[in-house]
């Protein structure tokens, strides 16, 4: 074998054994992870997830996972528990603990206190008879026939599986909790994804003195100087209460030069497009996206319900706040 078929094959070989020992995962859920479920979906307070060396950065990741998804977690380093930050956890919280072997020594150690406390202890590991499982409120049967690594050491096969029933969980709760996209977004401001699902079109538009805005009576070269003032590439045109009447754009500008219109006497009610594609300002962004697409269009005018003219929103400004 080449070097490469032997890299590609030992890959393979990984990606199998991980692969048939989710499956099997899924064949074993049953009424103790229903169990967990619901004791998590209950608690008032925090769900503390725990573990030490590979576990421990499964355990952080699903910490992570839950909070993001509508059930506050934060994950605790048993060592570190035993000396001090115990007094993280009160009788609210629930203990999500992950120990493959059920013997970590640093989880063992930290067990007393939480019985002494009455905080529920829900344990995933790979032996139901070890003693973190027996001292565990419920346990979830994590249980591996053999690890990936060649040598039958490293945690591998075994920290996948943990990882998938902790993504599990989280999906489950998420699920029951009528979780909603609006929520998510909340929880991940700083993103694209949070842009994408929180900014609004008011956000982000032209408004007020940056509108370009001229009345149907305005002579073409008026509106043409209104339209480089704002720099826009487009006017607006609104009636005496405010209500859009149409738009005039650089493309309309074309259209009526060609067709032999003097812009001294022409009058922009006469040129403009009528009407305009429009959006509401409390509309996602996202929205203003996919009607510019859809119409192949550069710019919308946004309206309040009433159809009165409230901004200008281009590609341009949605491309700069990164909604695209």
């Amino acid at each position: 074998m080449t070097e490469h078929s032997i890299f590609m094959a030992s890959a393979r070989r990984t990606i199998d054994i991980e692969y048939r020992a989710v499956g099997e995962l899924s064949q074993r859920i049953g009424p103790s992870f229903a169990m967990a479920c619901e004791r998590l979906l209950k608690c008032t307070g925090r769900i503390i997830v725990t573990g030490m060396g590979k576990s421990g950065h499964i355990a952080s990741k699903i910490a992570a996972t839950l909070s993001s998804t509508g059930s506050p977690a934060f994950f605790v380093h048993p060592a570190e528990a035993s000396h001090g930050d115990l007094g993280m956890i009160t009788d609210k919280d629930v203990v999500l603990a992950l120990s493959y072997s059920g013997t970590t020594s640093e989880i063992m150690a930290i067990l007393p206190m939480l019985k002494r406390q009455g905080i529920p202890l829900i344990s995933m590991t790979g032996a139901p008879d070890s003693p973190v499982a027996q001292a565990s409120d419920i346990h979830i049967d994590a249980s591996v026939r053999e690890e990936a690594c060649p040598l039958g050491q490293a945690p591998t096969t075994s920290t996948t599986v943990a990882l998938v029933l902790g993504d599990a969980i989280a999906m489950a709760l998420l699920e029951a909790r009528g979780f909603t996209l609006e929520e998510f977004a909340f929880s991940h401001p700083g993103g694209r994804l949070g842009r994408r699902l929180l900014l609004k079109v008011k956000d982000i538009m032209h408004s007020g003195a940056s509108i370009p805005c001229v009345s149907p009576d305005t002579l073409l070269l008026d509106a043409l100087l209104e339209m480089t003032r704002k720099g826009l590439g487009m006017t607006t045109v609104v009636d005496e209460t405010g209500t859009l009447c149409g738009v005039f754009t650089d493309g309309d500008l074309r259209r009526t030069l060609d067709s032999g219109h003097n812009i001294r006497e022409t009058l922009i009610g006469d040129v403009m497009s009528a009407g305009g594609k429009k959006v509401r300002e409390n509309a996602l962004a996202t929205e203003a996206v996919r009607i510019m697409q859809e119409k192949s269009i550069y710019s919308l005018i946004v309206v309040d319900d009433a159809d009165v003219l409230r901004g200008v929103i281009r590609m341009h400004d949605l491309l700069q706040a990164n909604v695209v």
